[in-house]
């Protein structure tokens, strides 16, 4: 197995764990998130559109959690990409709204971390 290949099993095993641990966390403890999230953001935005908003990202979570997971089975037996590289765009997606809503609420060091995972996941893209 060549290096490009390792490096791109690492990165998807890496939003696997991040995003499915963050996925079902939101699911677990919804009703703590969205309170924590409506204090954080309702100076700028209404409350359905936090719900909504949360809701989207959890989504995109646990969609790019199982399917870089599947990705990894899927490029060790089958040498196929394409799951992995659908699992890591999906990501990027859920990392540009939490990115938004870093900036919208002025949290900069957030946004410095979700920007750090953003990078992780286009070489990610680029790998695939």
């Amino acid at each position: 197995m060549i290096p490009e290949n390792i490096a791109f099993l690492f990165v998807l095993a890496f939003f696997s764990i991040v995003f499915l641990q963050s996925g079902v966390d939101k699911i677990v403890d919804y009703k703590g998130n969205l309170a924590f999230l409506k204090g954080l953001f309702k100076a700028f935005f209404s409350p359905p559109l936090i719900t909504l908003a949360l809701i989207s990202v959890t989504i995109l979570e646990v969609i790019s959690g199982v399917l870089c997971l599947i990705g990894i089975g899927d490029f060790i037996f089958n040498d196929f990409s394409f799951v992995g590289l659908l699992g890591l765009i999906t990501g990027s997606l859920a990392l540009l709204i939490l990115l938004f809503g870093q900036r919208v609420s002025k949290n900069y060091e957030g946004a410095k971390t979700i920007a750090i995972y953003f990078i992780v996941a286009m070489i990610g893209i680029v790998l695939a």
